[in-house]
């Protein structure tokens, strides 16, 4: 087993290298470049059809709304908290600035993903709107690509038990034990009986759920942070002014801060941006595939909403709320060092932090089922859905009792293999959405 352990770790510093980061950037860089910064200075026009696609009418099974609040379901989690923190850590605060750098370019890969996504979904024997990157690769490139799509959805599929749920699970187990002492098997049979009413009830109920969950605990989180950053208002402008110079020269070890270059900054910037967000991955445009739309570039300005408010809201509250409190040079790391920050700002921070740890990960787990729902149908038809739900069900409490190291180990890589046929997708498809996108704006 620690051959195989070794092997993988191995494998993942490969696939998470200098290579893959460039990969993801450059292709975000390439679509940005290519659709004339539409996904930025059309920002104001995603928001308005975002708030108009309550009701949106077209073809397709749930409202342009309720699937960004499933992709963001799917999104926002341990990422957002925990993940924000890891890079300040290892980065320095540095890190935060090109976590919004990889915010903006991923804009334009989450407009693309969401373009294709609907531009090239299907219908499936349901009747039921299905898409992603196996379908647009199906359908938008020729045949001698079809062996992408299929590895697309078997990477998505076993990658979904790990990133999102097993270790979403064990992510709320661990917080709850830690914060309010319940015990862990607790956690995890509650979690399954949660997770099995709302996953049978199918992406319409998945969406309700989202759609009532994510922007209650998401504003929630904002206004906590916010509450927080105007207690702390005097240290903004230096925690901005840090922000940028560590960004481009590094951080001096201080207190329990042991330092940091410039390429840490932007390894653990980009990294963990791209964990945070999902932009170039592939996961979102799975949700986005089933929206209500007569236009696939209006789901797309829809879609690449998800990026800003993932990264460029939720994950700068997190990281200045951690810079501004000083908590950043404590010497703890990860949802502790996020529980510390929250905690000398307010009392009682580091309960908020575990609630909200614990509603941020178990809506991950309703979300990423979708993903790994319409991946499996891809593979195996429609009958392989039952099964699947039945799995996914089961394996929450293993995941909230268990130790996931490898599990961890083996999903993040995994993850790294579903951006690449991705990204291959977008970039031979960037001239159809490049046109889409044209046509669309002549025409309004």
């Amino acid at each position: 087993m620690e051959l195989i352990t070794n092997l993988i770790k191995e494998i993942n510093g490969i696939v998470w290298g200098v290579p893959m980061l460039i990969a993801i950037l450059g292709t975000g860089i390439f679509l940005m470049v290519g659709l004339r910064l539409l996904p930025i200075l059309k920002i104001s026009t995603g928001f308005r059809l975002l708030w108009q696609g309550r009701n949106a009418k077209g073809e397709g099974d749930i409202s342009p709304f309720s699937a960004l609040m499933t992709s963001l379901a799917a999104t926002i989690g341990t990422g957002n908290i925990a993940g924000v923190a890891t890079a300040i850590f290892l980065g320095g605060p540095g890190a935060l600035f090109w976590m919004w750098c990889t915010a903006l370019v991923g804009m334009a890969t989450k407009y693309a993903e969401a373009v294709c996504a609907v531009h090239y979904r299907e219908t499936d024997e349901r009747g039921m709107h299905v898409g992603g990157p196996m379908y647009y690769i199906k359908n938008g490139l020729t045949k001698k690509w079809a062996w992408l799509g299929t590895a697309f959805a078997l990477f998505g599929a076993i990658a979904g038990f790990g990133v999102g749920n097993t270790v979403q699970a064990n992510s709320v187990a661990d917080a709850l034990h830690a914060s309010f002492n319940i015990p862990v098997w607790i956690t995890g049979i509650v979690m399954m009986i949660l997770v099995g009413l709302v996953l049978f009830g199918g992406i319409k109920r998945i969406s309700s759920v989202a759609t009532k969950l994510v922007p209650i605990m998401a504003i929630s989180y904002v206004l906590i942070g916010c509450i927080i950053l105007t207690i702390n208002f005097a240290e903004i402008p230096a925690a901005f002014a840090l922000v940028f110079e560590s960004a481009f020269t590094g951080t001096a070890a201080t207190g329990g801060f042991a330092g940091a270059a410039v390429w840490a900054a932007i390894h653990f910037g980009v990294a963990r941006g791209i964990f945070s967000n999902e932009a170039g991955l592939g996961s979102a445009p799975i949700a986005h595939a089933a929206a209500i739309t007569n236009s696939p570039v209006k789901q797309g300005l829809v879609a690449m909403l998800g990026t800003f408010i993932d990264t460029l809201i939720i994950c700068s509250i997190t990281g200045l709320v951690i810079i501004t409190s000083g908590a950043w040079t404590s010497g703890e790391t990860g949802a502790a060092l996020s529980s510390l920050a929250f905690s000398t700002g307010i009392p009682g921070g580091n309960y908020f932090v575990a609630i909200a740890l614990s509603i941020f990960a178990f809506t991950t787990i309703l979300g990423w089922s979708y993903y790994g729902e319409r991946c499996v149908e891809y593979l195996f038809g429609v009958k392989s859905i039952i099964p699947f739900r039945v799995l996914w069900v089961v394996v929450v409490p293993l995941g909230a009792m268990a130790q996931l190291d490898f599990i961890w180990l083996l999903a993040d890589t995994l993850n790294a293999f579903m951006a690449l046929p991705n990204l291959i997708a977008l970039i031979l498809l960037a001239p159809v959405v490049i046109k889409l996108s044209r046509e669309y704006f002549k025409n309004t």
